[in-house]
């Protein structure tokens, strides 16, 4: 195993850790204390909030797809990603894809414990909030964003 595999799968298994570990933790405080608690007030709270569709509540509500489908597209992305990480030379790319597996994975362990996802951490500014999220979907967030760098820092070493 190449170096940079080796590094994807330590972000896979760390982003894994911390994203159960916090949802173990906060949901049981959270249940313990009441579902909402207030860490910054008018701006960050932690909540319980069960999202049955994808990454920030998209496609779920009345009609969310059930979680194994939403399971199975997830896992054959990982596969996708995998392969392509088999792939990638440049370091920015591969640790995006480790960080977006380690953060799907996160959300599939979820929706088989619990047939859906526990988000917590709700920003908030008056009455306009972020779409409450975890670990795992930070980690997803910032592995686009990392894979996204690199394909424009690699088109760019490729212009004439």
């Amino acid at each position: 195993m190449r170096p940079l595999e080796r590094q994807a799968m330590a972000l896979i298994a760390v982003t894994l850790v911390a994203d159960q570990v916090s949802k173990e933790l906060l949901l049981g405080y959270l249940l313990k204390v009441g579902a909402v608690v207030s860490v910054i007030d008018g701006f960050f709270r932690l909540v319980v909030v069960w999202n049955r569709g994808v990454s920030f509540g998209m496609l779920g509500g009345d009609r969310a797809l059930p979680p194994w489908v939403l399971s199975a597209v997830a896992i054959a992305v990982c596969i996708a990603l995998f392969i392509w990480l088999r792939r990638i030379e440049r370091p920015l790319g591969g640790w995006g894809i480790g960080l977006v597996i380690g953060g799907a994975i996160g959300n599939v362990i979820d929706r088989a414990r619990w047939g859906a996802v526990f988000d917590f951490a709700d920003f908030h500014i008056g009455q306009w909030h972020w779409p409450a999220f975890n670990v795992a979907d930070s980690a997803i967030v910032v592995g686009v964003g990392l894979m996204l760098i690199d394909s424009f820092i690699g088109e760019r070493r490729r212009a004439p």
